[in-house]
């Protein structure tokens, strides 16, 4: 099956054609470094790192390059509250960040591109776009870039350019031509304590949006495949690139925009000011890593997430059902992916993930493939490792199912964590009650149930046996 991804500049699901055969060029718009990662953050380093694996897994040349922002506003304000050097505070939250990745078990990309590294491309772009009258340089030697010299502004978000010009004359900023151009260059006092750079226009640090144009452009080209980032990108970062790129560079900048959703917390917007705000770091004190990673890969990228305890907990139950099945299959190892070309279970998950990366379809004929390993578990033990075999090539692919499963079933979530049973005792009192049914004796099956369930432990009974899982 071709690859259909959702562009979101065409609006609709695209078949996708890479400008060089086998090849794809993707640039990501990565993190601001001014503080630790939260689940937001989380959304989109997943989600990428997903479509990333499972290209790779098909056979696709992925350049993967996703930017740091280690020179914002944000992070001078948080630096100067801190009385700390503002390199020295981008460092320590990149390091975070790393961390976090790790944990979440998040690939690096190819290429991670700081945007101090890259002050001369960015320099000699501005320099480019004014030559080129798209942008001029105001009183007080900020650069700015004139939107109405780019007829196909709005392209992407679908904004009318006339509505934000009406829009933007509420606030006016006397130093612009048009109230709705965007800086590129911003003009600072020449002190010991300012963070700025050399440039034709005196010393100043680049806006936002033309670092990543500038990255972008020196790490694939001036054209490339896929663009991504998060939902509140569109407008007006990725708006203001294609604008300043195409005009630099007198050509299409990318092909393909592919844009993660948002999540939300309870059915809210994530605010720190409604005190909702979780950081990846806040969700591991209680949650195992995978507990994150299959919350968002259980869900289409491109929608929205409900962030909740009660999602938590059911992403932690699926995660359950899968690790109850493979504790006894921990010497079964994945299978290779040119091996499963006659797999129905592997056909319906490539079909699910080239359909615009469907993980959540794709996860549907994991359950169902689960089925089949507890089904064939009874009669053909042969059978039931080479489908374990199989499931482990596709959780490969979506970066779950990597914990040692005794350890993931016992450990089970902080939040609800108690003395409890043990894994060993548990498992022995199922026994005795699978023996208890066999031998009619239905009342004492009955009691061991009520044992543990006042333990905290809830049984799930079907035709491939009995599961059971912490409260």
């Amino acid at each position: 099956m071709a690859l259909i991804i959702y562009n979101t500049l065409a609006r609709e699901k695209v078949l996708f054609t890479p400008i060089d055969a086998g090849k794809i060029r993707l640039y990501v718009c990565g993190m601001t470094v001014y503080d630790f990662c939260h689940i937001g953050h989380a959304r989109v380093l997943i989600s990428f790192d997903v479509i990333v694996r499972f290209l790779r897994s098909q056979g696709w040349d992925v350049e993967y390059v996703r930017n740091i922002t280690d020179v914002d506003d944000k992070i001078i304000r948080r630096a100067e509250e801190n009385q700390e050097n503002s390199a020295i505070l981008a460092q320590r939250f990149i390091d975070a960040m790393h961390e976090d990745e790790q944990v979440l078990n998040v690939l690096r990309p190819n290429q991670e591109p700081r945007a101090t590294a890259y002050m001369a491309d960015i320099i000699q772009m501005v320099k480019t776009l004014i030559d080129k009258d798209c942008a001029y340089v105001a009183s007080n030697n900020d650069v700015y870039y004139r939107v109405s010299r780019f007829e196909g502004y709005g392209k992407l978000s679908g904004k009318n350019p006339d509505e934000l010009l009406a829009g933007a004359r509420i606030e006016v900023v006397t130093l612009k031509e048009d109230p709705r151009d965007f800086a590129l260059w911003k003009s600072v006092a020449n002190t010991d304590n300012s963070v700025s750079w050399e440039s034709p226009w005196g010393q100043g640090r680049p806006g936002w949006h033309i670092e990543c144009s500038a990255m972008s452009k020196s790490c694939l080209g001036n054209t490339f495949d896929i663009h991504g980032g998060g939902p509140d990108l569109p407008f007006p970062h990725h708006e203001n690139e294609i604008a300043q790129s195409e005009a630099a560079n007198g050509c299409t900048f990318v092909n393909y925009w592919l844009h993660a959703g948002a999540v939300r917390v309870d059915g809210e917007k994530m605010s720190k000011s409604l005190g909702n705000f979780f950081t990846i770091r806040d969700v591991l004190k209680k949650y195992h890593p995978e507990v994150i990673r299959y919350l968002i890969v259980n869900s289409h990228y491109r929608s929205s997430i409900n962030y909740s305890e009660d999602n938590l907990i059911e992403a932690k139950s699926g995660l359950d059902r899968f690790y109850q099945t493979l504790k006894n299959y921990t010497d079964v190892e994945a299978a290779s992916i040119d091996s499963l070309t006659d797999s129905d279970y592997y056909k319906h998950f490539v079909d699910s993930m080239n359909d615009d990366f469907n993980t959540r379809i794709a996860l549907s004929g994991m359950y169902d493939l689960i089925k089949a390993i507890n089904t064939a578990a009874v009669n053909d033990v042969i059978q039931a490792r080479s489908l374990v075999s199989e499931l482990k090539a596709m959780a490969n692919i979506l970066g779950v199912l990597q914990a040692d499963p005794t350890q993931f079933l016992q450990a089970g979530d902080t939040s609800n964590q108690t003395a409890g049973l043990s894994v060993d005792v548990i498992e022995t009192l199922i026994t005795q009650r699978i023996q208890a049914k066999k031998d009619k004796q239905y009342e004492r099956a009955d009691e061991i149930r009520q044992q543990l369930d006042k333990e905290g432990v809830l049984l799930e009974d079907s035709r491939e046996g009995t599961s059971w899982r912490r409260k």
